[in-house]
């Protein structure tokens, strides 16, 4: 009972330690910094949302007296290999040194290259930058910050100002331009996330992933480009070919036909998530290869026979099996010669009117890190479309948020 009695007593402090910051501060930091963050993500491939968030946390949105008087943005202290300039700062310990910088692109140069060349952080970098909650939980795990609750904190703080659309433009998947301006989680219509809605919706990004190992679904993966031969890739992994073959479910053992993931590791049999929804040109074998699980799987677990296609916008099953069959691809357009990987025009203008002839009303459930601009570029519509189907207010979604799409 004193034991218990101690650690609710200690979550209460550790809460309390948390300092409560302004949303117009941090609306205020967003702005002013987000352009080295996305220069810094281009550079080292840190998530420009994970260095966003770090840099909230660490000065308090820009206001604590540590950056004011060293402009240092996240809180890293001088180490024996520091020879720069230097401001002593009460932190865990009174009057501990810390690193000082003359102006703030040198400290965010400095956190970027820190994390870089320290081989505690080396496994992140094998992280697919779009998952920041993996990054925020393994910056706790490598000893970055003391507070327990440090990665919830960084998570936080990227779903509520949708930090993420940072690491999207960095990617080259958001359109960069000056729109992307941060809002208060209050919702603020006049700048901010929720003009993200106002982004023009052009043709669709190449898929972007890190370079050389990262992981997908707790599995190493490689991002190849077609033409590649796999030997080469088996002999630099040193992975026989055989099983290279099989990891990927492939039928030839000869060159990749396609610009593709190639698992080095035998894939899942569940997914991450819960469900993929299905995407306009998205095969189920690009769906197994995206989640990181297992095709056979994938069809046991959704009732589905080898050859099938499950219909664009069908939720697919990857953790437990579907209690009915997913709707086939040539059985909800009724054309016998409907392509497996059908492409839609993102140029092509879309209607406001869901009740035109043709229209076909969808369910969408979002999921983890989708955003109304990836939903969007899915079903070939406009963000303000969704947005005045949905009656939405702003542009922040929730995991598990049900939407309707009117598409022809």
């Amino acid at each position: 009972m004193k034991m218990r009695l101690v650690t609710i007593l200690i979550a209460a402090f550790v809460s309390r330690a948390v300092p409560a910051q302004n949303p117009a501060d941090i609306t205020n930091y967003i702005n002013t910094y987000k352009e080295i963050a996305i220069s810094e993500m281009q550079r080292t491939n840190i998530p420009a949302s994970i260095i966003l968030a770090q840099g909230i946390h660490e000065t308090q949105a820009g206001t604590s007296e540590l950056v004011k008087k060293s402009n240092n943005h996240f809180g890293i202290k001088c180490k024996d290999d520091w020879k720069g300039s230097v401001v002593y700062h009460d932190d865990d310990h009174r009057g501990e040194c810390f690193r000082s910088y003359d102006n703030p692109m040198d400290s965010y140069r400095d956190h970027s290259d820190f994390l870089k060349n320290s081989t505690r952080y080396g496994f992140l970098f094998k992280l697919n930058p779009m998952d920041y909650e993996s990054w925020a939980k393994g910056l706790k795990k490598a000893g970055y910050a003391t507070n327990p609750r440090y990665s919830q904190i960084l998570i936080q703080l990227i779903t509520d100002y949708n930090l993420q659309q940072y690491t999207l433009i960095a990617m080259g998947k958001l359109p960069h331009d000056d729109q992307g301006l941060a809002s208060s989680k209050t919702g603020d219509k006049t700048s901010g996330a929720g003009n993200i809605q106002t982004m023009a919706l052009s043709k669709p990004p190449a898929a972007a992933y890190p370079e050389g190992e990262f992981m997908i679904n707790h599995t190493r993966v490689i991002f190849v480009k077609s033409g590649l031969s796999l030997l080469s890739v088996s002999e630099q992994y040193d992975i026989p070919l055989a099983r290279l073959v099989e990891f990927n479910e492939l039928k030839s053992q000869d060159v990749v036909e396609k610009d593709q993931l190639i698992y080095l590791q035998r894939k899942r049999k569940t997914g991450a998530t819960e469900f993929h929804i299905v995407q306009p040109g998205e095969c189920l074998y690009d769906i197994c290869q995206s989640e990181g699980i297992r095709y056979e799987s994938v069809l046991e677990l959704n009732l589905l026979t080898k050859g099938e296609e499950p219909a664009i916008g069908e939720k697919i099953f990857l953790q437990t099996t579907s209690r009915t069959k997913p709707a086939l691809l040539d059985t909800r357009s009724n054309q016998a010669d409907q392509p497996k990987s059908p492409s839609v025009n993102l140029d092509a203008k879309t209607t406001d009117d869901a009740a035109l002839p043709g229209t076909t009303a969808v369910t969408h459930i979002v999921q983890t890190k989708e955003t109304l601009y990836s939903i969007a570029r899915k079903y070939g519509v406009g963000v303000e479309n969704i947005q005045k189907w949905n009656k939405l207010d702003t542009a922040n979604l929730k995991t598990g948020q049900e939407l309707i799409i009117f598409k022809n």
